[in-house]
């Protein structure tokens, strides 16, 4: 089973341009026909076209459908101003939907508690509210009667304090075991935010949690409950498209035996 995550920048290419090229990004993660694309950072008016696909950040403008033509005049510029942005997954058709949920990741009360314990700056606590972060879960059963269940995830970004997305990543985590099933696969994906020497990830692939060794960027697969392959992570010329780089991120990338 291929499972694969990649942040989509909105569409946009390195460095961006006017207009966006997600249609070519999704094609080019879908060709091989992966079971599970977990994907970040979908314009909010493209996340009708997945599986799942839940708002994070909500757009500026009543309807994300005008944002999206508005963000028309220059999609590099513009980003998810208008249009707003989730997180969004797409499921082989071999796989049958038992459950679909979600959980926002840094809510107010959530927030005060952790800024009070972790003793966070001023800065810190302003840049943690400034956008809305989310996990969305689907339990999934494949034809052989294996469950399995997927978290995406989309930290927030700080790069002065990784402290709140440690804190969000360790929520999605209890979110995802605490929904699961017993015997459930369970899967966390998505950008973290974090890297491999982060204190969360290192708890999180420990003993107490048990899930598979992390990827070696900000970009996730971890698996609990099954066997896994390395994490692969996709070079720059394997997201090439008509001689630009598609996304600032790298999709990555595990298989579950």
């Amino acid at each position: 089973m291929l499972v694969r995550s990649w942040n989509l920048f909105h569409g946009n290419t390195v460095p961006p341009q006017r207009r966006a090229f997600l249609d070519e990004m999704l094609r080019l993660a879908t060709a091989d026909e992966p079971d599970v694309l977990c994907v970040q950072e979908v314009p909010g008016a493209a996340l009708g076209q997945f599986t799942a696909g839940d708002i994070a950040a909500r757009p500026r403008l009543l309807s994300a459908t005008l944002g999206e033509h508005l963000t028309d005049f220059h999609h590099g510029l513009l980003r998810s101003l208008l249009t707003g942005q989730g997180n969004a997954m797409l499921v082989a058709p071999r796989f049958r939907v038992l459950a679909r949920t979600r959980l926002t990741l840094n809510p107010r009360r959530f927030r005060q508690q952790q800024e009070r314990s972790l003793r966070l700056p001023p800065l810190t606590r302003l840049a943690w509210a400034r956008e809305r972060r989310i996990v969305q879960g689907l339990r999934l059963e494949a034809g052989d009667g294996r469950r399995i269940f997927v978290a995406n995830l989309h930290c927030t970004s700080y790069a002065r304090d990784p402290r709140p997305a440690e804190a969000e990543l360790l929520r999605a985590a209890w979110f995802a075991t605490s929904t699961a099933a017993a015997g459930d696969v369970v899967v966390l994906a998505g950008d973290f935010n974090v890297t491999a020497a982060s204190p969360a990830v290192q708890a999180l692939c420990g003993p107490e949690w048990g899930f598979s060794p992390p990827g070696p960027g900000i970009d996730h697969v971890l698996v609990r409950g099954a066997d896994t392959s390395p994490v692969r992570v996709w070079p720059q010329e394997q997201r090439l498209y008509d001689g630009l780089l598609l996304s600032d991120h790298a999709p990555v990338e595990v298989d579950i035996r």
